[in-house]
Order: structure tokens, then C-alpha cells, then sequence
């Protein structure tokens, strides 16, 4: 059975989905409905956890941009966004190692509460880097907030408070994610099958 999607084709073998597009094959992870359920479960704790605080959303660009917009909508009460983006990954699919801010801050989060909306959480270079950076600006406290959280080894702990899915240790790209600019427009999590 195939599914049109413009230019890309979903196909279907024996209970999987694919999502074919030249010679890429992008296999489904996770679902677009379970990653709805799973946004609406994280939206309704940060909502309890949050009540009656003033909460600034900081979302690490460009991944976690379609994550923002559906966990927003399940955060029941006012917040503060604003934006960064940080790079170590480039085109390659290995992170580099070296993290760069490329955009920063747009207020000062000076004795805010401070959620960071990340979409993966790879080797946690990143995130470390990122979480240092913010603290040295005193915010009242930090907390993150990562939709994946790949299996991988790590040199440092990163302590996510909110996590959506442990995922094995391979490339993905949908939901924001993607691999040199291409696939953050699929609904669903999946990996590049042939790669």
C-alpha cells in the first residue's frame, strides 16, 4: 500500500511504515500519534509542576521547533518563550565536538524559572554546554525538558526532567529533526535505513 506525500512516499511492509524519498528510506521509530500522547503527558506534568510560577521557555533551535509548538499548546498556563541555537553537528551526522551559540537570547532570564525545550539529547556535550552558559546568567533554577534521549555513552550527566522516548543509538530525522536540513517535515520519529 503506498500513501502519497508529494514528492515523498510512504510504503508499506508486512506492520512497518517507510517513508521512502529517492534513495533514502526512513523507517518509523515513533509514531506520530504516540508522540502526541507523549507531548500531552509532558505538557500536563510541566502544567502541575509550573502552577502559579512564572515559567521561561527557552527552545534550542532548529530541532526542537515542531516539539515547541505541540508542547506550548499543552502547557496550560502563561510562559515566556525565547530562542537559541547552538551547532556541533553541521552536515555531518557525527557531532563535531565543538558547540557554537548562533543565536542567543533575546531577555534576560535573570531569577526566572527556566525550562529548556531540547529535542535529543545525543552526547550531551551540547546540552552540558548550554546548560553552563545559562546558569552563569543566575536564573533562579533550570530543568530540561527533552523530547529523545538516545542510548549512547556519555562523559557527562545531563539530568532531563522531562523525557519523552530512550531511543537506540541511531541517526533520526522527522518532528524537526534532521539530517543536513531535510526531513524535519515528517510527522513521525524514524531513521535513515539504508545509511
Amino acid at each position: 500500500m503506498k500513501e502519497n506525500m508529494s514528492q515523498y512516499e510512504i510504503i508499506t511492509e508486512g506492520k512497518e511504515k517507510i517513508l521512502v524519498y529517492g534513495r533514502e528510506r526512513i523507517k518509523v521509530l515513533i509514531t506520530e500519534s504516540d508522540l502526541q500522547d507523549k507531548v500531552k503527558e509532558l505538557g500536563g506534568r510541566i502544567t502541575k509542576d509550573y502552577a502559579g510560577r512564572e515559567l521561561v521557555i527557552i527552545a534550542v533551535l532548529r530541532g526542537s521547533f515542531i516539539f515547541l509548538a505541540d508542547i506550548s499548546r499543552e502547557i496550560k498556563m502563561p510562559v515566556i518563550f525565547d530562542f537559541m541555537a547552538v551547532s556541533s553537528y553541521g552536515d555531518s551526522k557525527v557531532s563535531s565536538g565543538i558547540v557554537r551559540i548562533t543565536k542567543d537570547l533575546e531577555f534576560s532570564i535573570e531569577g526566572k524559572e527556566v525550562l529548556i525545550i531540547e529535542d535529543i539529547v545525543d552526547s550531551g556535550r551540547t546540552l552540558n554546554y548550554l546548560v553552563k552558559n545559562l546558569q552563569a546568567r543566575n536564573p533562579h533554577s533550570i530543568e530540561i525538558c527533552a523530547l529523545l534521549d538516545k542510548d549512547v555513552p556519555r562523559k557527562m550527566e545531563n539530568k532531563v526532567k522531562y523525557k519523552g522516548f530512550d531511543i537506540p543509538n541511531k541517526f533520526v530525522v522527522g518532528y524537526g529533526l534532521d539530517f543536513a536540513e531535510n526531513f524535519r517535515n515528517i510527522p513521525f520519529i524514524g531513521y535513515i535505513e539504508n545509511e
